[in-house]
């Protein structure tokens, strides 16, 4: 069937004008021109031969054909956008789907691998591939992008990744999952602690513990920043204990060897099972944050949609 109809641009300037009764304001909603809004408006009158708006000085008002037709063209949009979405409900997840995800270490056995039970009960037909690097994380200041090459073609299956860094992953669709905040943390009978402290100078007592995650180590927050944010004033801060990745950072702290500056979302468990605690209360936000990679494409497999949503909801409830 032949269906006779005017340009879709056209039908919606005229819903949106009519509905607010202001071409400024619909080509605001629409992400235009109030022009183009009216030469879209005229190009549907001129389609129809009628006029749909009276224009007065400062204000447009429906004509009678226009308020005929505004119920029409919303009634038909309504049921244009239920029949889209209960096409892409009808879209499920496939059996078989597989889903290789290449992400940071820490954030991979810290936060991300306790969460996954959660997807895996929603999606049993989605099979979870997680592949941890150190390369996942942008070092010097540069954005490293997902290798393609962790990724068998052979056995199906989509790419996706989760990066530590700035968001500029040229290629590639980024979205941020959280950003982290550092905080100060050491467990509750490190000896000598009286949990919280009056100030933030009494920290300099204790053995700090640092996360060398990043090479560059202006990038990555630290007890410097952290002490100069608390207004504790003297030389950079590089005594202490130095570990290469986070992990080893909070380990370090588990075992009662000091305080370790660390991301909040990664010791939720501890602090939670009073294994670690914050001893003082003033966090540091990190200019990196947690961000998931997509490829680019006008229509993401279902699998991918569902690990999308997921993970970005669990993101916001840390």
């Amino acid at each position: 069937m032949t269906f006779r109809l005017p340009p879709l641009q056209a039908l919606r300037a005229f819903e949106a004008a009519a509905r607010h009764l202001s071409f400024k304001r619909a080509a605001a909603e629409l992400h235009v021109t109030p022009a183009a809004v009216s030469q879209q408006v005229r190009q549907l009158e001129a389609w129809l031969g009628q006029t749909l708006f009276r224009r007065l000085t400062r204000a447009v008002v429906l004509s009678p054909a226009g308020e005929a037709l505004l119920p029409a063209i919303q009634q038909g949009f309504a049921t244009l956008a239920g029949a889209l979405a209960e096409c892409r409900r009808s879209d499920p997840v496939a059996a078989g789907s597989v889903l290789t995800i290449q992400a940071p270490p820490t954030f991979a056995s810290r936060w991300l691998v306790g969460r996954l039970p959660q997807f895996a009960a929603q999606y049993p037909a989605v099979e979870i591939r997680l592949a941890s690097t150190d390369d996942s994380v942008d070092q010097l200041g540069a954005d490293v992008r997902p290798d393609p090459a962790a990724h068998d073609p052979l056995q199906g299956g989509e790419l996706l990744a989760i990066r530590y860094g700035r968001g500029n992953y040229p290629g590639w669709q980024a979205e941020r999952i959280l950003t982290p905040a550092y905080i100060p943390v050491c467990r509750p009978d490190l000896p000598g602690l009286m949990s919280p402290l009056s100030s933030a100078e009494e920290i300099r007592q204790f053995t700090l513990i640092h996360d060398a995650t990043l090479r560059n180590s202006s990038l990555l927050p630290g007890w410097t920043q952290w002490l100069q944010l608390a207004g504790v004033n003297g030389k950079p801060v590089r005594r202490g204990l130095h570990f290469s990745n986070t992990v080893l950072a909070i380990e370090a702290a588990l075992a009662g060897q000091g305080v370790a500056l660390v991301p909040s979302v990664l010791v939720e468990a501890e602090i939670a099972a009073q294994r670690l605690c914050q001893i003082f209360p003033l966090s540091l936000a990190s200019p990196y944050a947690y961000w998931l990679l997509l490829p680019r494409r006008a229509e993401l497999p279902a699998a991918l949609r569902a690990f999308r949503d997921w993970v970005l909801a669990a993101g916001l409830q840390s």
